[in-house]
C-alpha cells in the first residue's frame, strides 16, 4: 500500500479560540509541554487558553500560546504515528510551531522566542492604531497599482497575505487602510472585502522596531538543520540553519506568502494530503483553493485527534 505523503501546516494569529487545548490536557504528553512551554515563556498558558480575563485579545499571550498548543500535538503525533512527511508550512507565527516540530529549535527556546517576539510586537501595535483586511478574488495587477500610488501618495497601507490565488491581505493604519478599502470597492478591485478582527497591520514596515529587536534577539541564537523542509513564507524557500536567524527578523515586515510556499512545496515533493494543526482551519481551506484533489485533516481538539489517529490506523482509506 503506497504512504500518504503529508504537507504538515501551522495556524498563525487568527486562530486562537476560547477554551482551545483544554480537552487535550488530558493528555499526559501534551500537559507536560504545556507546563514546560509555561515556564519558558513565564506565563500560565492554561489560564490563557482559558480566556478568561481577555488574553486571547492580546498578542503578547496569544503568541506563546498558540505556539505551545502546535508543539503538544505534534509531540503527541510523534509518539502515536510515523507520518510521511513531505514538508511543513506555518502561516507567520505558525513558522515558529514549525520550526520546533522540524527540530531546528527545542520547545524551550523556542517557546522564549516566541514570547519575546509577542512582546516586541504589542508594542508596536500599542503605538499605532492598524489593521488588515482580506480580499476575496482581488483583481492582482490594478490592486499593486492601487497601493503603490497610495504609498507614492505617502499612505501607510501595505500588502500583509499572499495566502491563494483568491485572497490576499492588506493592511495598514486605520485610516489609510480606510481609504485603500472605500477605493477599492468603489473601484470593483475585489469581489468581497472581509475588515479582521486583529490587533495590528502585521507584516508591514509599521513593525520595523519589532524586526530590529528580533534582530538583537537572534544573534548568537543556534539552530539546527530542520529535519524535514520548511518552507519561509517571506522567501518562498526552505529554512536552513543559517538563514533561520536572518528570514525570521524580517517575517515581521514583510508579506507572508503562503500560496507559494505551498504550490512549490507539492511541485518538489508530490504531497497528497495536508494536515492543519491549530484551532482552525483556515489554511486547510487555503491548500484547497489550490488543488481540490489533496486530502485534508486537521487537529484542533481531542475529537480531532483521535479521529486522525483512526483514520491513520485505517491507512487513511474510507
Amino acid at each position: 500500500m503506497t504512504r500518504e505523503k503529508f504537507a504538515v501546516l501551522f495556524s498563525g494569529q487568527g486562530a486562537q479560540a476560547t477554551g482551545m487545548g483544554l480537552d487535550l490536557l488530558e493528555d499526559p504528553l501534551f500537559a507536560e509541554t504545556i507546563a514546560k512551554a509555561s515556564e519558558a515563556s513565564k506565563l500560565d498558558l492554561v489560564a490563557v487558553f482559558k480566556n478568561e480575563h481577555g488574553e486571547l485579545d492580546q498578542t503578547r499571550y496569544v503568541q506563546p500560546s498558540l505556539v505551545a498548543f502546535e508543539a503538544g500535538i505534534w509531540q503527541m503525533l510523534m509518539r502515536d504515528t510515523d507520518l510521511d512527511v513531505a514538508g511543513m508550512l506555518g502561516l507567520s507565527l505558525g513558522e515558529y510551531g514549525a520550526v520546533i516540530a522540524s527540530g531546528a529549535l527545542d520547545l524551550e527556546m523556542d517557546i522564549a522566542l516566541t514570547s519575546d517576539r509577542a512582546s516586541y510586537m504589542q508594542a508596536d501595535c500599542e503605538k499605532i492604531a492598524s489593521s488588515m483586511a482580506a480580499l476575496v478574488k482581488p483583481k492582482l495587477d490594478e490592486l499593486k497599482k492601487l497601493l503603490g500610488d497610495l504609498e507614492s501618495a505617502g499612505k501607510q497601507v501595505y500588502f500583509c497575505n499572499f495566502n491563494s490565488p483568491k485572497q490576499v491581505v492588506i493592511g495598514g493604519t486605520k485610516d489609510d487602510l480606510a481609504q485603500a478599502l472605500d477605493l477599492i470597492k468603489e473601484q470593483g478591485l475585489a469581489k468581497r472585502v472581509v475588515n479582521l478582527d486583529v490587533a495590528g497591520a502585521f507584516h508591514t514596515h509599521l513593525f520595523l522596531e519589532s524586526a530590529k529587536k528580533m534582530q538583537d534577539r537572534l544573534r548568537g541564537v543556534a539552530f539546527n538543520q530542520p529535519q524535514y523542509p520548511v518552507y519561509s513564507n517571506t522567501i518562498i524557500q526552505p529554512f536552513t540553519a543559517g538563514n533561520l536567524a536572518e528570514i525570521l527578523e524580517v517575517q515581521l515586515m514583510e508579506p507572508t506568502n503562503f500560496g507559494d510556499c505551498l504550490a512549490k512545496l507539492q511541485a518538489e515533493t508530490g504531497f497528497t494530503q495536508t494536515l492543519e494543526i491549530g484551532p482552525g482551519k483556515t489554511l486547510s481551506s487555503f491548500a484547497k483553493s489550490l488543488d481540490r484533489s489533496l486530502g485534508k485533516f486537521h487537529i484542533g481538539s481531542m475529537a480531532d485527534y483521535q479521529d486522525f489517529l483512526e483514520s491513520y490506523q485505517n491507512g487513511f482509506e474510507g
